[in-house]
């Protein structure tokens, strides 16, 4: 007997719980120091980085999955037909993914580990290197399925990861 399929409001609820943090970790890293010549020629200490109206994507697991720290999944089909997050992935949607593990079911106590991932370096991999990266498909059991990739396997270039705490060697 298949679960009821969770309800989107359902899982955003959780996962928005979530949204300061995920601010306050990739705020920073879309901000650089300007060089010394922009400073003294151009008064700007900072410089944002652009991406061009695209979109960070964020998924934040409830506890209980440490032992998958080192993957992250992407729901990758649905048994109704409809589009999925890999397909947009896939489809070159995204520039960045931000995936965390959440410490308890308790915003306040944050996340045990995160990692942000680069979508296009992982567009890249997959068309590239397909055979060589570790992942595995697997069901819900409620009518959706979802891709788990080991981001260990990926090749160090183009980085798959642009940062992240708490996924062994990235510490």
């Amino acid at each position: 007997m298949q679960k009821p399929v969770p309800s989107y409001k359902k899982d955003r609820s959780f996962s928005d719980l979530f949204i300061p943090e995920i601010k306050q970790i990739i705020g920073p890293r879309l901000l650089i120091e300007s060089t010394f010549e922009v400073d003294t020629r151009q008064a700007e200490d900072l410089t944002v980085l652009l991406v061009d109206n695209k979109s960070i994507a964020a998924r934040v697991r409830r506890p209980g999955y440490l032992k998958y720290r080192h993957e992250f999944t992407v729901r990758s089909r649905r048994d109704s037909g409809a589009e999925t997050e890999l397909s947009k992935i896939y489809d070159g949607w995204g520039e960045w993914m931000f995936y965390a593990h959440a410490a308890s079911n308790n915003s306040d106590d944050g996340f045990a580990c995160w990692m942000l991932i680069n979508l296009s370096s992982f567009r890249s991999q997959m068309i590239k290197y397909r055979k060589t990266i570790r992942w595995t498909r697997q069901s819900n059991n409620d009518g959706t399925y979802f891709n788990a990739f080991d981001v260990f396997s990926f090749r160090p270039a183009p980085p798959i990861l642009v940062d992240c705490q708490g996924i062994y060697e990235c510490d």
